[in-house]
């Protein structure tokens, strides 16, 4: 690690450059706004410090030795770096920007067609989504909020719940050409389709009140994006979360079936960083977000319970 105290004064780096560049005392102080007295004496005391001669004078012309030259080259890459480092902060200090990740379908499916309303009341902020299906480490990655579908359990992460969600079964309307079953219990001569890393059908069966068995073969498929473009292609009955098929359930694509939802044991959660949360496009999008999740909730679809009141709803994260 560099020593700092070992550094030579910076104004006389600064001047003995300018000398070295321009080859004239006087151009150097009209650049930096000093008198070419002064030019003259930080050049003088920095040879001193170094022990080295930088220039040769003839009267008040002055010539750069070789040894000058090598480190005035030296000096001035280092200062285009910091003139460059210090444009960059003042450019990222104007430029707001906000890092979001947040799993693959609600990304794409509930953010996604939400956020440019954000964008709108914050067009000076540069809205970075990220969709992933791991589990970024927030305090190592350059990502400003988390949006994570779990159990809320995030040590060192400032938290705050923000909804739960349901399963239901949908299916298209084309499905077994638009026979499609009238109660729960007739599932049992359908194509269920089922994902590998999310919910089992035994939490509906259970909510439905049908004593059916878990399905087995046919379709397994990794991705909920995925499951609804099957669905929708009428290869089978998806179990699908309520937030991420209202897409394809308002386009027609897909039909609820039947009334009877079970709830997710995973919910929506907001999650960063201390340090984050003190950002300003992070409280805004707080902010913001809490208010698009109680617009949802009250909508007349929304199969959980109402939504807090403006008194009751949560302020901060906790």
């Amino acid at each position: 690690m560099v020593d700092l105290r070992k550094l030579p004064n910076l104004s006389a780096l600064r001047a003995f450059e300018a000398a070295a560049r321009t080859g004239s005392c006087s151009r150097a102080a009209e650049e930096i706004y000093v008198t070419p007295g002064a030019i003259s004496h930080q050049i003088r005391t920095l040879e001193q410090e170094l022990g080295v001669q930088l220039f040769t004078r003839h009267g008040k012309r002055i010539t750069i030795t070789e040894q000058g030259q090598r480190f005035a080259a030296t000096i001035r890459k280092s200062l285009d770096e910091i003139a460059l480092a210090t444009e960059t902060l003042k450019f990222d200090a104007k430029q707001k920007r906000l890092t979001i990740s947040a799993l693959p379908s609600f990304a794409s499916r509930w953010l996604a067609p939400r956020l440019w309303k954000f964008i709108d009341l914050h067009p000076d902020t540069e809205v970075v989504l990220q969709s992933s299906s791991h589990l970024n480490d927030l305090a190592r990655e350059p990502i400003d909020v988390g949006l994570r579908f779990g159990f809320g359990n995030y040590p060192g992460m400032v938290v705050e719940k923000l909804m739960d969600d349901f399963y239901y079964p949908v299916a298209s309307p084309t499905y077994r050409n638009g026979n499609l079953p009238k109660s729960p219990q007739e599932l049992e001569q359908c194509s269920l389709l089922r994902m590998d890393t999310e919910a089992s059908w035994l939490p509906w069966f259970d909510a439905a009140k049908v004593n059916l068995v878990e399905p087995t073969g046919g379709l397994l498929i990794e991705d909920a994006s995925m499951l609804l473009r099957s669905a929708s292609d009428g290869l089978g009955i998806a179990l699908t979360r309520h937030a991420i098929a209202l897409q394809e359930i308002a386009s027609g694509q897909l039909i609820r079936l039947f009334d009877v939802v079970a709830r997710c044991p995973t919910s929506y959660y907001f999650a960063c960083t201390p340090e984050a949360m003190n950002k300003p496009q992070v409280q805004a999008f707080y902010r913001w977000l809490l208010e698009e999740v109680k617009i949802f909730k009250a909508q007349s679809d929304w199969p959980g319970p109402p939504p807090l009141s403006l008194d009751e709803s949560a302020t901060t994260p906790s």
